[in-house]
């Protein structure tokens, strides 16, 4: 199984446009009391913080602000990596005050020719930040990972064998090549992918005396790594050489759903980017085509708030849907993109989210994505705020999307 697919998907799983079910979605421009929005004022001071308020108590769980004792450490600075071509900069950011605390490692490359602050890509990885790349200067990991013959991880750690078993999903490269920089987190330095009941990770900092695991309406695993993006902005903003006005925040997966809440709840990120996010990331909860509430909850329990799943096989009475989620994004740019054979995460759900966030976008002053049908395979929409393609192949990250969301970026952020 790929990474975010699970193994025992579910038989009834519907794969059947045919078989899709009549739905209602929630106006984005429509408040709780049932009046309309109508200016950006309108969007930004009432209706923007409704509906984030109902995507934390709701889907993802409240996350607290910046753990207050935290401390950043250079761990290693070399100006001539990857043969010259790049500055490679490993931060650790550790959330308390001795060597037991919970602590995450930032890698960043920047192309060595900058001659100003460089515009970075941020993304959380599922194997370690050696994993992105073969460079031997990369820190392995010593934190727990689920075990993978196939990516070199034995009894649940990384070895030697595992560097750059990811590197297709990163191509570092021709990311420098184009005049950005790459930062990456791995995701268990904030939560360890399982269902551990939160005893582990980033979430037992933020417990009060006599807490043992989250309210049902405070944060899992997915707001926890969108806390850690947070955090990881946070370090780069303090990185003279990166330009922090304009930092992409990027995820495959399961990491997809978690950049798109992060861009909701951040809007210090200049960009968003979701890649085969599928169920609780781009893709409509209200068709329940591939993956549903009830089969994400069932096989990740952890991801999600407690709250969540009282919405499992009664998705129409989910208070949001994903389309308001990348709205919550606007006016900053996003792209969502979509692998054809990746029906369990639903290409045609993630496309039609993108187009019904797209009043919003309007109502702000931005160019809507450009299309009222989904468009053919491998031809993007990228032309307005909200970016779209669909890709021939499978749950992955390929070179082709890449250069996509370059070419987006360099769009918005350089004219």
């Amino acid at each position: 199984a790929h990474v975010g697919h699970p193994t025992n998907m579910e038989p009834q799983t519907n794969y059947d446009e045919s078989a899709v079910p009549s739905y209602e979605l929630p106006d984005p421009l429509i408040d709780a009391a049932g009046n309309p929005v109508a200016t950006a004022a309108d969007w930004q001071s009432r209706r923007r913080p409704e509906i984030l308020r109902l995507f934390e108590d709701e889907v993802y769980g409240r996350m607290p602000g910046p753990f207050e004792s935290s401390h950043t450490e250079i761990l290693d600075e070399d100006p001539g990596a990857l043969g010259g071509r790049a500055v490679r900069r490993q931060t650790r950011l550790r959330f308390g005050d001795d060597e037991t605390s919970p602590a995450m490692d930032l890698l960043l490359y920047l192309p060595s020719e900058a001659t100003g602050p460089t515009r970075v890509f941020l993304g959380l990885n599922f194997f370690g930040n050696h994993s992105i790349h073969t460079d031997p200067g990369i820190r392995l990991s010593t934190e727990w990972m689920q075990s993978s013959k196939s990516n070199q991880i034995v009894d649940h750690r990384a070895t030697e064998a595992s560097r750059g078993v990811f590197a297709s999903r990163w191509p570092v490269a021709d990311i420098l090549a184009r005049g950005y920089g790459l930062a990456t987190i791995y995701c268990g330095d904030l939560d360890p992918d399982f269902d551990d009941g939160y005893a582990n990770g980033v979430h037992p900092l933020f417990y009060q005396d006599g807490q043992t695991q989250p309210e049902p309406h405070q944060w899992g695993s997915i707001s926890a790594w969108a806390w850690g993006l947070s955090r990881g902005l946070d370090v780069l903003e303090e990185d003279d050489a990166v330009d922090a006005a304009h930092v992409a925040v990027m995820g495959h997966s399961r990491l997809g759903k978690t950049a798109l809440w992060a861009g909701a709840c951040d809007e210090r990120f200049a960009l968003v980017i979701s890649n085969n996010s599928g169920c609780g990331g781009a893709a409509l909860a209200r068709r329940r085509f591939g993956e549903t509430v009830a089969a994400i909850n069932g096989n990740f329990p952890h991801w999600f708030c407690d709250n969540h799943r009282a919405y499992n096989d009664c998705e129409d009475e989910l208070p949001v849907d994903q389309h308001q989620l990348i709205a919550l994004a606007a006016p900053r740019p996003v792209y969502v993109a979509s692998a054809i054979d990746d029906q369990w995460a639903d290409p045609k759900g993630e496309y039609l989210a993108s187009r019904h966030a797209s009043p919003v976008y309007e109502l702000l002053g931005q160019r809507e994505l450009d299309a009222q049908q989904m468009p053919p395979v491998s031809q993007p929409l990228a032309d307005g705020s909200i970016g779209y393609h669909v890709r021939p192949g499978g749950h992955d990250v390929t070179t082709y999307d890449w250069n996509r969301w370059m070419d987006f970026a360099d769009r918005h952020w350089r004219g």
